[in-house]
């Protein structure tokens, strides 16, 4: 067993607290932010199956796929994206009247589609030749064919269908009776089987009926000791007689090495008892249930908190909401723990509709226990909501801050402000927060060291405040230095280098990087090691230090594989990508592509990068696919100054000046245009955007534009952006602006360039457009150097 979870036992621990009787000398998994501590569970479950299939083939059989609930489904999706080199067949059966288009299967079956080992094969019943073995296989002797007709008409052969209304004729002693045929069955199953189920269930004595109907208001799954608890006044021997009587008549299971638990033998007897209840009743019988868990529970309310929280919801009419609030705070914070955020986010969502609150509005909050939803609210929805719509999670978070600064909380409202939310160029939201935060604590305490390294990357790249973050740094750097807290040391200058990279200080970048690659070996923190390896990386490819950069790209995925984080492992992936196809090695590029894009598949990043690679090789239908999956993932992204946004605005025009066609180009217009407007825009983001729009002009033979972005790159020089370098695009638009000597000036220093860094597909473009300009020139010997 160790060897097939492999490094990921310690995950799957986290979720199946059991497996640590059995391997108790695990280590802790690292600390993660919620999704990518996900990503690492679901990576180590998709592990676990892939090397249990190398020892022989494996088929992984899921039930009732419609009762899954959402993340239990995106792990399937994460799986499914993972086998197909492997020897594991994974078959899901589900119930496609059950499956609407709000229904989070649908969404899973759309997603499963598009892989190409994905079938559906829809079941019908069986034929009607085959009824009779049925009833034989059921019964032990033949039925006439007259009475397997019947049947048959009636159930249209499903199995459960038929099982059930066999043991309804032979309870009734009728099936095989000669004298009864198939046209005087006493059948009433074209309104439905349920129907089939109530009339076994009439045979059973009032008294079992009763007590099943108890036990169906409790689950599926029910506990003999809960359900004794329920029916007070019977004798426990009378309580195991009606039990006996459902057992014998099949309506229950025994559930096996489990003790006094058993189940329904299918969902639908449960539907039948339950249909038969009021509302009232139901209701009230919610309430008792969830009344007599909580004194069975005891001082472990918490582990059983969704259950709780379903069966008060249940009874909200009639018990009021006070407890169900309660237990859906406690289940979505247990919900975030086993990294469930959907289930996560439906307790919390239920929480304060409960307590009368709009889930997304700016209603005043009332109580710490409303901060408390909107706090957890907040954290569940940075995860399921995507890196695109952090501003409504940002919303909930400053709900539930505002109420922890107004009443003076200040332990609370600091773990608000400080809490990680992925920080990205552009995305404004976080450091509102950290600076009110900072005004409640004082200025050199260690909390206020762990805000201010969060405040680096607020400034840096929410505000596009370089100077503020430089300040927030060297604060937060002061407090670690003087505390001795070598984390918050590294995070300080992981921030801050990241903030460098950002505002083109990349000797900074570098220099900063290296320090924290060397305090994170010391202190064993893979999560810092790589960030930083990461920018030190791409810092170096973009100044042409291609030998130190791959070091530092190699270091990186070897380390992100055993951190196994979504995002970083993602990265560690392009970055790799990239220095392969700068050296022009195409197939190793689209190796590290494909497991990227496998890891995370609508990362814009690696979509782009792949768009590139195809039209490189001259694959334009692949190109161009991979063009309709970005523009498709851009439509997603609100337009901000983010890189998702601006890669679009220099991609699309490097493959118009590889193709011709400019029939895009107004897609690249829109994505700079929009950045370049926003006062938060970093100078690398900027770069970014003035680049695709100085190819724009060339394409386009735009004389004004040129000598518009000319004058605005000059600082681009000596540099390489994915796709182009500075050099060359400077040289392309001296030479529209009709000036080719310095045209050819800006060729030379991109071939010195490209030589040096070892750029080979950038080194041909360099040539291919010097040429072009010395013919465009044509003066004595220019023709021969062309």
């Amino acid at each position: 067993m160790r060897a097939e979870m492999g490094p990921g036992a310690a995950d799957i621990a986290e979720v199946i607290p059991e497996l640590r009787e059995k391997l108790p000398d695990l280590a802790p998994p690292p600390v993660l932010d919620p999704d990518q501590a996900r990503f690492r569970l679901f990576d180590s479950f998709a592990t676990l199956f892939k090397n249990a299939a190398r020892t022989q083939p494996l088929m992984l059989v899921l039930d009732d796929l419609h009762w899954a609930d959402k993340p239990s489904l995106l792990l399937l999706e994460f799986l499914a994206r993972q086998i197909s080199e492997s020897s594991l067949m994974v078959v899901a059966t589900y119930r496609d009247a059950e499956v609407s288009n709000e229904h989070p299967l649908f969404g899973t079956l759309a997603q499963l589609s598009r892989n190409q080992s994905f079938q559906r094969q829809i079941l019908e019943g069986l034929a009607p030749a085959d009824v009779g073995e049925f009833i034989l296989a059921t019964k032990g002797s033949k039925a006439s064919q007259e009475q397997i007709d019947a049947v048959y008409a009636h159930t249209e052969g499903n199995p459960f269908f038929m099982n059930e209304v066999i043991r309804l004729l032979l309870e009734r002693g009728e099936l095989g009776d000669a004298s009864v045929d198939g046209g005087t069955l006493a059948l009433t199953v074209p309104q439905g089987v349920l129907e089939v189920i109530g009339q076994r269930l009439n045979r059973l004595s009032t008294e079992c009926n009763d007590l099943l109907t108890t036990a169906a208001v409790i689950g599926r799954q029910f506990d003999f000791k809960l359900l004794g608890a329920l029916t007070e006044g019977i004798a426990e021997l009378g309580l195991l007689g009606m039990m006996e009587e459902a057992l014998e008549a099949q309506i229950v299971q025994e559930l096996p090495e489990v003790g006094d638990r058993y189940q329904f033998s299918h969902a639908l007897v449960q539907q039948t008892l339950l249909g038969r209840l009021s509302t009232g009743r139901r209701m009230r019988l919610h309430a008792r249930v969830g009344e007599v868990l909580e004194t069975l529970y005891g001082d472990h309310l918490g582990d059983h908190a969704a259950e709780l929280a379903y069966h008060f919801g249940e009874a909200e009419p009639v018990a009021g909401p006070g407890k169900l609030v309660r237990y859906a705070l406690l289940a979505g914070e247990r919900a975030l723990e086993a990294y469930a955020h959907e289930e996560a986010l439906r307790h919390f969502q239920r929480g304060l509709i409960a307590k009368g609150l709009e889930v997304e509005g700016a209603t005043p909050v009332p109580d710490a226990e409303a901060a408390a939803l909107l706090f957890g609210l907040g954290r569940a929805q940075a995860v399921t909501l995507g890196r695109q719509q952090l501003d409504i999670a940002f919303a909930s978070l400053s709900r539930a801050f505002d109420f922890y600064a107004e009443t003076n909380d200040v332990a609370h409202a600091v773990g608000v402000a400080g809490y990680p939310m992925l920080s990205l160029p552009g995305q404004r939201g976080g450091g509102e927060l950290v600076a009110r935060a900072l005004k409640l604590i004082a200025t050199d305490s260690p909390e206020a060291g762990r805000l201010l390294s969060r405040y680096v990357l607020a400034l840096g790249l929410e505000e596009g405040d370089y100077q503020g973050a430089l300040e927030a740094f060297d604060s937060a750097l002061v407090i670690a230095q003087r505390t001795g807290d070598v984390t918050l040391e590294m995070r300080a200058l992981a921030h801050s280098s990241m903030v460098d990279f950002w505002h083109l200080h990349w000797q900074e970048t570098v220099a900063k990087g290296l320090s924290v690659i060397e305090l994170a070996r010391r202190s064993a923190d893979q999560l810092s090691e790589v960030s930083a390896r990461f920018w030190v990386g791409i810092t170096l490819q973009h100044i042409g230090e291609s030998k130190k950069a791959q070091t530092h790209a190699s270091a990186m995925l070897s380390t992100a594989e055993s951190l196994r984080d979504r995002y970083w492992l993602a990265t560690a992936l392009w970055l790799n990508e990239r220095a392969s196809m700068c050296q022009g090695d195409w197939q190793a590029a689209k190796d590290f592509n494909q497991r990227g894009l496998s890891v995370s598949p609508s990362d814009t990043r690696l979509l782009g990068t792949r768009m590139l690679l195809e039209y490189e090789v001259g694959d334009d239908i692949q190109g161009h696919g991979y063009l309709e999956r970005l523009v498709e993932a851009l439509r997603l992204v609100t337009p901000r100054p983010t890189y998702d946004h601006v890669s679009a605005a220099l991609m699309i025009p490097i493959i118009a000046r590889i193709t011709g066609a400019v029939d895009q180009l107004h897609i690249a217009e829109g994505a700079a245009a929009s950045v370049l407007s926003a006062v938060s825009a970093t100078p690398f983001i900027s770069r970014f955007a003035r680049l695709g729009l100085g190819l724009m002009a060339v394409l386009r033979e735009d004389v004004e534009a040129a000598r518009e972005q000319y004058v605005n790159l000059g600082s681009a020089a000596g540099s390489y952006t994915m796709g182009i370098s500075g050099d060359r695009d400077l040289g392309l638009l001296a030479q529209t602006m009709g000036d080719l000597d310095q045209a050819m000036a800006h060729f030379e220093d991109a071939l010195a360039f490209c030589r040096k860094a070892g750029y080979r597909p950038e080194l041909a473009w360099s040539c291919c457009d010097y040429a072009g300009t010395l013919l465009d020139r044509n003066t004595t010997g220019d023709l021969a150097k062309a």
